[in-house]
């Protein structure tokens, strides 16, 4: 698999759009459960991925403008997924660092940021596969 991901500025291997209403999480958490899979991570690996996703969805649901869509990207490189979750809002604040969700989001995943500008609010996360970091 060629290098992907947000910081290369390459466009993303796999675009979710879905309402902004927590009733589509789990499209979103069943979606990276699978490009997980398709990449070897591990049974406890692609649980953490989901309940990673979840949180990160718990933060950007409450920012988004009404009536808007949640969109989810998914970079893919070889035992590495990189998701961007993210909402249109009027204006967006960065996540409280010290809230639950963040805390957990924080531990579940490799890596994890917020960013806001002044019309969108996102959050990425990347996430290695355990069998990847052993082999490393």
């Amino acid at each position: 698999m060629s290098p992907t991901g947000p910081e290369a500025g390459s466009s993303a291997d796999v675009e979710l759009r879905v309402p902004a209403d927590s009733a589509y999480v789990s499209v979103l958490r069943t979606t990276s459960a699978g490009l997980a899979a398709r990449l070897d991570f591990t049974i406890d690996d692609i649980e953490d991925l989901r309940m990673a996703v979840g949180e990160a969805s718990a933060l950007v649901l409450p920012q988004a403008e009404p009536g808007s869509d949640l969109t989810c990207e998914f970079f893919m490189r070889a035992g590495e997924l990189t998701i961007q979750v993210s909402v249109p809002s009027h204006q967006p604040a960065p996540p409280d660092e010290d809230s639950f969700a963040w805390q957990v989001l924080t531990t579940l995943a490799t890596k994890a940021s917020a960013s806001a500008d002044d019309r969108r609010f996102t959050i990425t996360l990347s996430m290695r596969s355990a069998v990847e970091e052993s082999d490393s």
